[in-house]
């Protein structure tokens, strides 16, 4: 078993950049870069997120971050377990203040039926492992009006109603991010199937009957599991059972 390490998080701060992620992958793409270098910006033109989507981040009002990870022990089968560890560590870390956050598959942060927080991880695989993981989070802190279509959007100001400090929310998150992290490096004995369970415990209507949007159309299910891999299951109102990766099924809101 491997001794857990002591990790020193530096941190690079930009005005404006076009995206956190893609700033991180160019300087790692330069030279080396240590593992939980992390690059926080006040503003970014074109925020990445999942679907090709962009981030609406006012100046100075948000968390937009990225960090490097180097998991070259973790199969790349078992990549989602660095989304259910980076998801549950902010879901964690929000619940400092307030309660009523959740994970909506795969790794958006909610707050109630509000999304809080978008994360992308870019992995790149060598053979069968993770070479390099760059993680990208966009929370919303302090902005107290959204001016996009985004549907859903919701700050932290918005919930509690007061301003929080950046720094300190990011220092929160990172901080259980390293411990978790750690742990699932020193090979503990089913610290997989812990980080599954939790992530299990903290996913966005994980109880009831909700729609959903396939290929074929609308539809009524519950939560059935989550696998390894990260494919999600869905139970219909017929009784079947209902497999899908990323992007092939959406939630109705």
């Amino acid at each position: 078993m491997k001794t857990a390490r002591n990790i020193n998080i530096q941190i690079e701060n930009l005005e404006e950049t076009i995206s956190t992620n893609e700033y991180l992958t160019d300087l790692c793409a330069k030279g080396a870069v240590e593992e939980f270098y992390t690059v926080t910006a006040d503003y970014q033109i074109a925020g990445k997120g999942q679907r090709g989507n962009t981030w609406e981040s006012e100046n100075k009002k948000n968390l937009l971050f990225s960090f490097v990870l180097y998991p070259s022990a973790l199969k790349a089968k078992s990549q989602f377990h660095l989304s259910m560890l980076v998801a549950t560590s902010i879901v964690d870390a929000l619940s400092d203040y307030t309660e009523g956050f959740s994970i909506k598959w795969p790794n958006d942060i909610y707050w109630k039926d509000k999304k809080l927080a978008g994360i992308l991880i870019e992995n790149m695989l060598e053979g069968k492992y993770i070479s390099q993981c760059i993680v990208g989070v966009g929370l919303n802190v302090n902005q107290r009006e959204f001016l996009s279509s985004a549907p859903n959007p919701v700050s932290l100001y918005q919930i509690l109603g007061a301003e929080i400090d950046h720094e300190e929310l990011l220092k929160k998150i990172l901080q259980r991010i390293v411990s978790g992290y750690t742990a699932l490096e020193s090979e503990l004995p089913n610290i997989q199937k812990a980080f599954e369970a939790l992530y299990r415990k903290q996913l966005y209507r994980r109880k009831g009957l909700y729609p959903y949007q396939d290929a074929n159309g609308v539809f009524m299910a519950e939560f059935d599991h989550i696998a390894p891999d990260g494919h999600l299951f869905l139970k219909d109102e017929q009784g079947n059972i209902r497999r899908y990766a990323f992007k092939e099924v959406s939630y109705i809101l």
